[in-house]
């Protein structure tokens, strides 16, 4: 069976989360030929992976969000006017009343045209103008129509894209993925499409517009109402929905995908790998806690550095090791480092991107202060080493932690986000219970061995697979 992975912004070119599922996935399944439809910014990052490719894994294809317009543009004294039924489906699209999605997907994919030329062209114009004047004739109508071309050119472009044909279409989140899958097996009538959400896409992008400071007002409706139209193209046409975790899939149904479709499939790595890891150093005296993760805002390192200096001042023995890339957002990263000159926060240390296995044993315990995570690999991986784990409550990280009725017992402490004072309580807790810190950490191996293993993982989805074969 020939399987597209479709995903955006993560894998080849990113390390970790969800991009190492994917590769799990892929190496997981040899007897699978696998193609890639990797969605990412512009050209600039074209080609540059950081993962050699599986051998099963044959073509990478990369779609643009943002391009120049490649078309080559021919004067015309009388410019092409779209077709009624073509300027029909667009409006529907932009007033998201009855989206003709089938007729939009034939226009984009039959004929290479100009973007420019068509969001700058009569036919927008006219398009907008009606949806301005039904919905939104309260606001400046420049800045509506300059909105509107902003929102639609990445999804147009996306659209526009070269389409494999495949047997199944494996969709990694909803949003351009979720299109860009929804539009092949409406080209290709005989595949299946299967999404994967880690995080709820539609969610995420909605708690980032409402934080953000560059789209005020009515417009950030707009951008909200855009990305769950998107993902409601993507539920309908999808044959199965799957989840983390019983609270995303109750998500997934709200916000429109037909519960008869979804399924809750968790997370799960190859437990063996940490079996026999390098422990503690000679000499080593600290209490070494373990942050794997990558130096970005999302995962709010910046509260992690203040909660563990003022921990340090409590009990001199911490140490913490930040584990993972530093080029994501390097403006972050300098700020990260700066925030520890600043306090003079003493045994921080900034390792880079690492082999997890090299440096879990060494720990004991590990850290996730995220403002947002599905069902954090990282966690597993610390439960694989015997380690238990401080995380904030987002995604299914009190899952984890607490058991979802498992009976195993509590294995690590779960704060709030953003929260100095209770992250440093639980450092410190932590810090000064060894007891405390093996009991926890065995509870979270026998979590992972009951429910979240690679072959736990590996054998629910050899079952959608072969189902979707027939």
């Amino acid at each position: 069976m020939k399987i597209c992975m479709i995903a955006e912004g993560c894998y080849p070119y990113v390390v970790g989360g969800v991009s190492g599922w994917i590769n799990n996935i892929i190496t997981s399944f040899p007897q699978h030929e696998f193609i890639m439809l990797a969605i990412i910014s512009d050209r600039s990052v074209s080609g540059k992976f950081k993962y050699t490719l599986p051998e099963n894994l044959t073509e990478v294809y990369e779609v643009y969000l943002n391009d120049n317009d490649w078309v080559k543009r021919v004067r015309k004294k009388h410019k092409t006017r779209l077709s009624s039924k073509n300027a029909v489906a667009l409006e529907g699209l932009l007033l998201n009343d009855n989206t003709d999605w089938a007729t939009l997907t034939k226009f984009f994919q039959a004929r290479k045209m100009s973007l420019d030329e068509l969001l700058m062209g009569p036919d927008f114009l006219d398009v907008v103008t009606k949806c301005y004047e039904k919905k939104h004739s309260e606001i400046v109508f420049s800045d509506f129509l300059w909105t509107m071309r902003s929102m639609y050119l990445p999804l147009f472009l996306a659209m526009q894209s070269e389409l494999p044909k495949a047997d199944l279409y494996h969709c990694v989140a909803t949003g351009y993925s979720g299109v860009l899958g929804a539009m092949a097996k409406l080209l290709y009538p005989k595949s299946h499409l299967l999404i994967s959400e880690h995080g709820i896409y539609t969610r995420e992008r909605e708690e980032e517009i409402i934080k953000a400071s560059w789209i005020s007002g009515i417009y950030k409706n707009l951008w909200i109402d855009q990305f769950r139209k998107m993902s409601q193209f993507a539920y309908n046409m999808a044959d199965k929905v799957t989840s983390l975790y019983a609270h995303a899939r109750t998500l997934q149904i709200e916000l429109g995908c037909p519960e008869e479709k979804t399924l809750v499939t968790p997370n799960g790595i190859n437990a063996q790998l940490y079996e026999d890891i390098p422990g503690r150093e000679d000499g080593d005296s600290f209490i070494n806690v373990g942050a794997i993760l990558r130096v970005t805002p999302i995962k709010d390192v910046k509260t992690m550095i203040m909660a563990f200096g003022y921990a340090k001042n409590n009990n001199p023995a911490l140490k913490l090791w930040i584990m993972g890339p530093m080029d994501e957002d390097k403006q972050y990263a300098k700020e990260c480092f700066d925030l520890v000159s600043d306090m003079q926060i003493e045994d921080v240390v900034f390792t880079g991107r690492i082999n997890v296995r090299e440096y879990m044993g060494r720990m004991d315990f590990t850290i996730l202060t995220s403002i947002s995570e599905g069902q954090p690999l990282t966690i597993l991986e610390s439960y694989a080493a015997r380690k238990p784990v401080i995380a904030t409550d987002v995604g299914n990280c009190s899952g984890l932690i607490y058991g979802e009725d498992d009976g195993i017992g509590q294995s690590g402490i779960l704060t709030h986000i953003m929260n100095v004072e209770e992250i440093t309580s639980a450092i410190l807790t932590l810090a000064e219970n060894e007891k405390m810190r093996l009991e926890y950490g065995e509870n979270g191996y026998a979590r992972l061995m009951k429910k979240y293993t690679i072959q736990h993982m590996k054998q629910t989805y050899d079952d959608i697979y072969n189902e979707m074969s027939v």
